[in-house]
C-alpha cells in the first residue's frame, strides 16, 4: 500500500502530468452531466422508467454513448458518429489510392482529419433523424414526448442538438488528446461503459441476495472468474509474435578513418489480435439483421430459426456469432495489415529478418506468421464475444454480465493499459520508476520496429 501511495506522489509530483489529469477529468466531468441533460420536448421523469437500452446495434450505441442513448440526452449519439467517419476513411485509404497517398503525408493526414469532421456532421445527421423516429416510434420515448410539440419542431430541434452535441463531445475528445493524457475518443467511450459498472454491480449482488442460500459464494466465485476473464483480454490485447530482426552494417566516416558500424538486432511486433475490437462490432451488427425480418415470415420453421438468431443466449446465435468474429478478424486484419509495404519499408532501412531474403520472400514469410497467430487470436476473440452470453446463461444479471467479456472490457482493458502507459512514460521522463516492477506496461500500440517501419 505504501508502494501504491508514494506512485501517486510522484505523478502528482510531476507538474505537466498533473496539468493534464486535472484537465482530462474535468472534461470528462462535462462530458458525464451532459449525458444527464434531456433533450427539449422530452419528459425527464418518464425517461428514467426506461430500458437501459436494447440489444444489437442499439445496445452498441447505448453503450458507446455511456447510456445517453436510453436516457434521450443532449449526447445520445456519442461519439459514435464520429467513429463511423474514422473507420469509413481508414478503409477508404486501403481502396482509393488518392486517400492512401494522403494518409502518408503530415498536410494530407490534416485534410483527412478535416474530411473525416464533415462526414461526422453528415452521419451524424442521418443517425438523429433514425433516433428521432426510434423516440417517436418506442415506448415508453414517445409518451415522454410533449403533447404540445409537434413532430416537424421535434424533429429539427433534436436533429440539430444532437449534431451540435456530438461535435462538442469530438471536441472533448480532441482536448483530451492535444492537452490531456491522451486518447481522448476511446477515453470518453471507456469512462460510458465503466459508468454502468457500479449499477450493475448493485443488480448483481441485490439479486444473488448474499446472506442467505450461499448466495455470497457465488458472487465471490463470480468475481474470481471476473478477475480471470481480465486477465485473459489483457493478455489477448498484448499479446505478439516477435519476428528478429537485423540492421545491415554500415561505414561512418572519411575514407581515411572509416568504421564499420556493428549490425543492431531488434524484432518486428505482430499482434495476436491486431483487428482489435472491430470483428466484435461487425459481428454484433450483422446478428441485428435477423430481427429486421422478424414478423414477416408465416413459415413456423423460418420463423423458429430467425427467433433463435435474435435470442443472443441461444446456441445458434452464439456459434454464428463466434464464427463470425473469427471471419471479420481475417478480413480486418488482411484490410489494415499490409505484409508487402512493411517489407518494402524495411528493404529500404537496410533491415532483414535473419535467413529470409529482401523482397517478396519476406512478404510471404510475415504473411504467413501473421495468418498462423490471427486463428488463436480469432478464437479467443470470439470466446471473448460470447462470454457475455454465457455467463447470463449461468445466472449473471444482463447488465453485469456484459462486464464478462465482449465490447465493453475489451475496450475498457485496452484503453486503461494506453493510459497507463502514457502515465508510465512521464514518470521515466522525470526519473522515476515505472508503475510495474516486471517492466514498462505496453498498451494496444506496439513501438520498437513498427515505428521505424511505418515512417
Amino acid at each position: 500500500m505504501k508502494k501504491f501511495i508514494d506512485k501517486l506522489k510522484n505523478i502528482w509530483s510531476i507538474e505537466e502530468l498533473r496539468k493534464r489529469i486535472v484537465y482530462t477529468i474535468l472534461l470528462v466531468l462535462v462530458y458525464r452531466v451532459g449525458c444527464y441533460i434531456a433533450l427539449p420536448g422530452i419528459n425527464p421523469t418518464v425517461i428514467d422508467q426506461a430500458s437501459n437500452g436494447g440489444g444489437g446495434l442499439l445496445g452498441i450505441l447505448n453503450m458507446f454513448a455511456g447510456g445517453a442513448f436510453s436516457r434521450a440526452s443532449i449526447f445520445a449519439l456519442g461519439v459514435m458518429p464520429y467513429i463511423s467517419a474514422s473507420i469509413f476513411m481508414q478503409l477508404a485509404g486501403i481502396v482509393i489510392p488518392q486517400v492512401a497517398k494522403l494518409q502518408k503525408e503530415d498536410s494530407g493526414r490534416r485534410k483527412i482529419n478535416q474530411y473525416t469532421r464533415y462526414l461526422t456532421v453528415i452521419v451524424t445527421a442521418l443517425q438523429a433523424s433514425a433516433y428521432v423516429t426510434y423516440l417517436l416510434h418506442t415506448q415508453p420515448y414517445a409518451n415522454a414526448i410533449a403533447t404540445n410539440y409537434s413532430s416537424f419542431m421535434f424533429w429539427l430541434s433534436t436533429v440539430v442538438i444532437l449534431t451540435a452535441g456530438t461535435l462538442f463531445v469530438m471536441w472533448i475528445g480532441e482536448k483530451i488528446t492535444d492537452r490531456g493524457i491522451g486518447n481522448g475518443t476511446s477515453l470518453i467511450i471507456m469512462v460510458g461503459i465503466l459508468a454502468r459498472l457500479p449499477e450493475a454491480a448493485r443488480q448483481e449482488i441485490t439479486n444473488k441476495n448474499i446472506y442467505g442460500a450461499g448466495g455470497l459464494l457465488v458472487l465471490l466465485i463470480e468475481l474470481a472468474l471476473f478477475i480471470a476473464v481480465i486477465i485473459g483480454l489483457i493478455l489477448l490485447t498484448q499479446g505478439v509474435r516477435k519476428i528478429p530482426l537485423n540492421y545491415a552494417r554500415r561505414i561512418i566516416g572519411s575514407s581515411n578513418a572509416a568504421k564499420e558500424a556493428t549490425g543492431s538486432r531488434d524484432f518486428i511486433p505482430l499482434k495476436v489480435n491486431s483487428a482489435g475490437v472491430m470483428p466484435i462490432i461487425f459481428a454484433q451488427a450483422m446478428m441485428f439483421i435477423p430481427t429486421v425480418f422478424k414478423g414477416y415470415t408465416v413459415n413456423e420453421n423460418a420463423a423458429g430459426f430467425i427467433n433463435a438468431l435474435s435470442d443472443n443466449h441461444s446456441l445458434w446465435y452464439n456459434l454464428i456469432y463466434a464464427i463470425m468474429v473469427i471471419l471479420f478478424t481475417y478480413f480486418y486484419t488482411a484490410l489494415i495489415f499490409n505484409p508487402t509495404e512493411m517489407a518494402d519499408n524495411l528493404k529500404r532501412n537496410n533491415s532483414f529478418i535473419p535467413g529470409v531474403k529482401p523482397g517478396e520472400d519476406t512478404a510471404n514469410y510475415i504473411a504467413t506468421i501473421m495468418d498462423r497467430i490471427t486463428l488463436p487470436g480469432a478464437v479467443f476473440l470470439a470466446i471473448a464475444g460470447i462470454l457475455p452470453s454465457i455467463a447470463s446463461v449461468l445466472g449473471v444479471t444482463s447488465g453485469f454480465a456484459t462486464f464478462y467479456g465482449g465490447t465493453s472490457m475489451l475496450i475498457g482493458v485496452g484503453v486503461i493499459l494506453d493510459t497507463l502507459q502514457q502515465v508510465e512514460s512521464y514518470l521515466l521522463m522525470n526519473h522515476y520508476d515505472g508503475l510495474m516492477k516486471s517492466g514498462p506496461i505496453r498498451g494496444r500500440t506496439v513501438t520498437n520496429a513498427s515505428k521505424s517501419m511505418s515512417a
